[in-house]
């Protein structure tokens, strides 16, 4: 079964102690440092893309761009060829934005069968307050030549409820 834990960058390392992974994604703005690539898992197995979780250009921060969102996506190609069936986890600062968008982009480009809102369905249904970065999503969308269902998808999704933030949540890949 492929799984994809999404978290914030709070709880990284205790998670992936408690579930093994063979990826982690982590994704920052590069005002935090990322962290130490967790324990048992091999550096090259552990991708670290700077972006800002924006929409649009801001003095001093990264915007996403097509090219961060080749790069996730071809990671999780890498994990669905090399991981050995563990789960990958994606990470970013809280755990609502960048990460819940990579693990769709990612699910979307290894299940192109799939409907999109199939997955979107399932990440609201696992985490009240996700929230997919927009840009990052636009980016998957054109990529992967989804003609605009990706963020229509995205944006049948709604928005999180931040109350809720904070609990580690997952995507399976074989819905």
């Amino acid at each position: 079964m492929s799984v994809i834990h999404i978290c914030s960058l709070k709880v990284v390392e205790s998670l992936s102690a408690e579930i093994g992974p063979s990826h982690v994604l982590s994704l920052l703005a590069g005002i935090t440092p990322f962290p130490p690539t967790p324990r048992g898992i091999d550096p090259r197995n552990h991708l670290k893309v700077t972006l800002a979780d924006i929409a649009e250009a801001e003095p001093g921060m990264i915007l996403p761009a097509t090219d961060h969102v080749a790069e996730v996506i071809a990671f999780g190609q890498r994990w669905a060829r090399d991981g050995g069936g563990k789960p990958l986890l994606v990470h970013c600062f809280a755990g609502i934005s960048r990460s819940s968008a990579s693990a769709l982009t990612i699910a979307c480009a290894l299940r192109p069968s799939t409907k999109e809102h199939v997955y979107t369905e399932a990440l609201r249904a696992a985490s009240a307050y996700c929230q997919p970065n927009r840009l990052i999503v636009q980016h998957a969308d054109e990529l992967l030549a989804r003609n605009g269902r990706f963020v229509d998808a995205v944006t049948a999704m709604g928005d999180g409820d931040f109350s809720q933030a904070g609990k580690p949540y997952q995507l399976r890949l074989d819905i």
